[in-house]
C-alpha cells in the first residue's frame, strides 16, 4: 500500500509589484504600509489662487491706481480708474498699503505713487519798466528808420562787434553737466558721459537720468518740470542736456491750467500749450544760471512719425532762438538722413566709407554708433559756448 501523499501548503499568490510602488505609496501616504494622503479638490487651489490675487491687489492698490490714471484716454481708462480708485480707498482704510509704503520709503521712492496732474512753470520774462522820471523814448519821423542813441558810425559798422567773453572752466573749476530726458537721451547720453570721462574739465552731475515713455505732455506719468527744478536747486549744473518729444505726439495732455483745453496734435491750441511747456523748461534752467542744450528729434522710419517730430522740433528750435545766451538746439534730423536720398537711414558711412549701423530696429532710437555721433555734436556745442581749453595754456 502506497504511503499517503503529503500536500505541502502553498503561500497565497500575490500580485507582483513595480519596484517603485513602495516609493509611490510613501509619497502618497508617508510609508508603504501607511494611510494614503487625502487629496484636496482642485477647486481649493483655485480659491487659494484667487485669494492671493485679491490680497496682492489690495497690497499694490496705490500702484494700480496710478497705472490706471496714466492710461491714454479711452474705455480701458474709463473702466480701470473707478475700480482702482475704490480699491485704493479700501486698501488705505484697512492699512493694507502700509507694507508697500514702507518698502518705497526704504528705497527712497516715496513719491512713486503720487499722482501729479499740475505743473509749475516760471512766469514769462517781463520787460522791466523804465526808471521813474526817465524821458519817453524818441520816436523817429514817419518813413525813417529808427536809430538808437548810440548809433554807430559807418567805420564802426564795418567792424564786427566784439564777442562776449566765454565763461572759462578748468579741472579745478569743472563744467558741471546733467543729462536727462526720455528714452531718446539714453544712448547719446551714455556716449557723452563716456567722452566726458577722458577730461577733467567736465564733471557729470549724477548718473544718466533717462526715463522711458515720458515727456512734457503727461506730468502724471513723470513730472519733468518738478524734476528739472529740483536738479537746478540741489545739484547746480552749469549745463543741462535734455531730449524730450518722442512720446509727446498725442492729442491728450494733463497738467493744463484751469479752464484750458487743447485740440488735436499740431493744432493752434496744442502748439501754444506745448510751446509754453518747452519755454518753461528752458527758463527754469536759465533762471537758475544754467545753460540748456536740447537734442532735437531725428528722422524716423515712419513718415507720419517724422512729420510729428518736425512739429515738435520746430517749436523747440524757435524757443531756443529766443534765448541765444541760455539755450541751444542741436538738430539731429539731417544728421541721420540718407546722404543720397535724404530719407531715413539705418546705416551711415564712416569717413573711410564703411557702413555702420546707427539706428535701432524700431526705426526711432539709436545704436551706440549713432549715440557717438550726437555726443561729438554736443561736445562741439559746449566748446562753442564755453572756454574749456585756455586752462591748458595757463598750466603750461
Amino acid at each position: 500500500m502506497d504511503a499517503p501523499t503529503r500536500i505541502r501548503p502553498t503561500a497565497p499568490r500575490t500580485r507582483a509589484r513595480h519596484p517603485g510602488a513602495a516609493a509611490d505609496s510613501r509619497l502618497a501616504g508617508g510609508s508603504a504600509a501607511g494611510p494614503r494622503r487625502r487629496l484636496h479638490p482642485a477647486g481649493h487651489a483655485v480659491v487659494v489662487g484667487v485669494g492671493a490675487l485679491v490680497l496682492g491687489a489690495f497690497l499694490n492698490a496705490p500702484g494700480l491706481h496710478k497705472t490706471a490714471e496714466t492710461l491714454q484716454p479711452g474705455w480701458k481708462r474709463d473702466v480701470a480708474l473707478p475700480l482702482t480708485e475704490a480699491l485704493d480707498s479700501v486698501s488705505h482704510a484697512l492699512l493694507l498699503d502700509r507694507p508697500r509704503n514702507a518698502v518705497k520709503a526704504a528705497l527712497g521712492r516715496s513719491d512713486d505713487d503720487r499722482i501729479v496732474t499740475q505743473i509749475t512753470l516760471p512766469p514769462p520774462a517781463a520787460v522791466p519798466p523804465p526808471p521813474v522820471g526817465a524821458p519817453p523814448p524818441v520816436r523817429p519821423p514817419a518813413g525813417k528808420a529808427a536809430t538808437s542813441p548810440g548809433q554807430r558810425t559807418p567805420a564802426q559798422r564795418r567792424t564786427p562787434p566784439a564777442q562776449p567773453r566765454k565763461q572759462a572752466f578748468s579741472p579745478s573749476h569743472p563744467l558741471r553737466i546733467y543729462v536727462g530726458g526720455d528714452s531718446l537721451v539714453i544712448v547719446p547720453g551714455y556716449s557723452l558721459l563716456r567722452a566726458l570721462g577722458g577730461s577733467k574739465v567736465y564733471k557729470p552731475v549724477g548718473p544718466l537720468d533717462g526715463h522711458v515713455a515720458t515727456g512734457l505732455e503727461r506730468p502724471d506719468v513723470y513730472n519733468w518740470f518738478d524734476r528739472i527744478r529740483q536738479v537746478m536747486k540741489d545739484d547746480h549744473p552749469n549745463v543741462v542736456v535734455v531730449a524730450f518729444g518722442a512720446n509727446d505726439d498725442h492729442d491728450y495732455m494733463t497738467g493744463l491750467p484751469p479752464g484750458t483745453s487743447v485740440g488735436s496734435f499740431g493744432s493752434a491750441s496744442w502748439v501754444k500749450e506745448y510751446r509754453r511747456r518747452v519755454a518753461g523748461i528752458m527758463d527754469t534752467v536759465i533762471r537758475a544760471h544754467g545753460f540748456l542744450v536740447w537734442i532735437g528729434l531725428p528722422i524716423a522710419r515712419s513718415a507720419s512719425e517724422t512729420r510729428d517730430f518736425e512739429v515738435i522740433n520746430r517749436i523747440v528750435a524757435e524757443e531756443a532762438r529766443k534765448r541765444p545766451r541760455g539755450a541751444a538746439y542741436v538738430d539731429t534730423y539731417l544728421l541721420f538722413a540718407d546722404p543720397n536720398t535724404g530719407g531715413y537711414a539705418e546705416y551711415l558711412p564712416k569717413p573711410d566709407g564703411e557702413l555702420v549701423k546707427v539706428r535701432a530696429p524700431d526705426g526711432v532710437h539709436f545704436e551706440t554708433a549713432g549715440g557717438d555721433i550726437i555726443a561729438r555734436l554736443l561736445l562741439k556745442e559746449l566748446n562753442a559756448q564755453f572756454d574749456l581749453t585756455s586752462w591748458r595754456r595757463h598750466a603750461s
